[in-house]
């Protein structure tokens, strides 16, 4: 194992993934709500790590050879994003809350919360494979930086970056629930989505050009 490429590919990582982009804001809202918590992370961590091979593979050299593939992969997402946007403002200006139970007290949550397993699976596929930032962040950048090192060395960087996927992953998902005491009202949810979906549309309308 080149740990010196390893260490590479967590630095890296950890200095991208942290960013609260619109895939990180969902993992959040779902892990404070403690909905499908596992279904999600598993398929964003084995996402990036799809998407992170696959950069150091070659595949961002590739990309920037056909720009055309990139840019309907990226105004596909931001109406995915605009439309994502708007409808948690929607939710954030007229909400539908539930109650339920947080530590023995009840609790106001959305009433988004009886979604199904396929509603989820679906939500966190396009969440992540519909992110422009995915594409930027982990494919393009990732892998240009582990296509520069030695042919010895890419996969020890990749393993550093995926390594770093899964902290992270695990952590927003199932860490996430030790801010559910601050949900107890329904005016934390409001301000929540509010917050997501001024962020999320902020990240569509930034990356129009």
């Amino acid at each position: 194992m080149n740990w010196t490429a390893y260490s590479h590919g967590a630095a890296l990582c950890a200095s991208l993934i942290v960013t609260i982009g619109a895939q990180n804001a969902f993992v959040l809202r779902q892990g404070i709500m403690r909905s499908h918590v596992g279904k999600i992370v598993m398929l964003c961590t084995l996402s990036d790590y799809l998407l992170i091979a696959a950069g150091v593979g070659g595949a961002a050299a590739l990309a920037t050879r056909y720009p055309r593939l990139v840019e309907v992969i990226l105004y596909g997402g931001l109406a995915y994003l605009a439309w994502f946007g708007l409808s948690t403002l929607r939710r954030a200006w007229r909400p539908g809350h539930a109650v339920m139970e947080v530590g023995g007290e009840r609790a106001a949550i959305p009433a988004t919360t009886g979604q199904t397993g396929w509603s989820v699976v679906l939500m966190t596929l396009a969440f992540t494979w519909l992110n422009p930032h995915v594409y930027v962040d982990v494919l393009l950048l990732i892998g240009t930086a582990g296509a520069r090192e030695p042919d010895g060395a890419r996969v020890a960087f990749a393993l550093g970056a995926m390594t770093i996927s899964t902290l992270w992953f695990v952590s927003l998902g199932y860490g996430a629930r030790l801010l559910a005491p601050l949900f107890r009202k329904a005016l934390a949810w409001r301000v929540l989505d509010g917050a997501i979906g001024s962020m999320v549309l902020f990240v569509a309308a930034a990356q129009l050009r």
